[in-house]
This record gives C-alpha cells, sequence and structure tokens, in this order.
C-alpha cells in the first residue's frame, strides 16, 4: 500500500504536512463522509494547529488531483471521502444527514443510461438515493 506522501507525489503534487494529514484523515475515514469541518477538527488532532484556510486548500487541491472525492447533496455542506475512481453512489439520511455508499448495480461507468444525451458524451453518472437511515427509521 502506498503512502500518502507518495500518493501526493505521483498526482504531481507538493507533499506537505497539511496535505498528508488531510489525506490521512480522509483514508482512516474510510466508510465516513466527513464535512470540511470535521476534517480541520481531526486534522488539527494530528497537526496541533492548521488553519481552516489551509484545510479547504488542502481538500480543493486534492479533489482536483482525483485523491479525494467531493459529494454535495442539495441542502448540506459539501461531504469529502477518500473512495476514488470507482463507480458508486450516496444514499443522505434526510433526518440526521447520514451519508452512506452505495455501490453501482452495474459496475462499469456510467451504470445509468440516460434516454437522451443531447450531445453530451456521458462518462460518469452520479446519484443521490434520499431517504430515512435505519437509526432515523
Amino acid at each position: 500500500m502506498t503512502t500518502s506522501s507518495e500518493r501526493l507525489r505521483e498526482a504531481g503534487l507538493r507533499v506537505t504536512a497539511p496535505r498528508v494529514a488531510v489525506l490521512d484523515v480522509l483514508e482512516s475515514a474510510r466508510d465516513q463522509h466527513l464535512s470540511a469541518a470535521d476534517v480541520v477538527a481531526l486534522v488539527r488532532e494530528r497537526l496541533g494547529t492548521v488553519s481552516v484556510q489551509a484545510t479547504y486548500d488542502c481538500l480543493d487541491a486534492l479533489v482536483e488531483a482525483h485523491l479525494v472525492r467531493r459529494i454535495q447533496p442539495a441542502g448540506s455542506p459539501a461531504r469529502f471521502e477518500a473512495r476514488v475512481g470507482d463507480n458508486h453512489h450516496h444514499a443522505v439520511c434526510r433526518s440526521c444527514g447520514r451519508t452512506t455508499d452505495i455501490d453501482c448495480v452495474h459496475g462499469d461507468s456510467p451504470c445509468l443510461t440516460p434516454v437522451a444525451t443531447n450531445g453530451f458524451r456521458i462518462d460518469e453518472a452520479e446519484v443521490i438515493f434520499w431517504g430515512l437511515c435505519p437509526d432515523c427509521a
């Protein structure tokens, strides 16, 4: 398994303590979908201090480099996850906001085929399922 530093280098990003910490936090929270505020708090536990702006800058760079995925359900803050490079969707609880991964039925990207593409060459579909999680139901 490659380290966060190696992954940053492979993506062409400079290796900095905040970037390593953000990537490590998201990797260790593999089944969670953390808000930026969650990431800031967890990175501060690791590094002691880091500015909110530095954390946002790290998240933006990691998303741009395809090392992290940003999802933004309607009416919710952006959430971040380290699960990238596969074809999956999300379920969001309408009550508590809990977000979980939902694997694509077909596996290939995109797993949904639109009736018409209006000239677009579709390569990805992003679906958010809404409902109540087991705890809120």
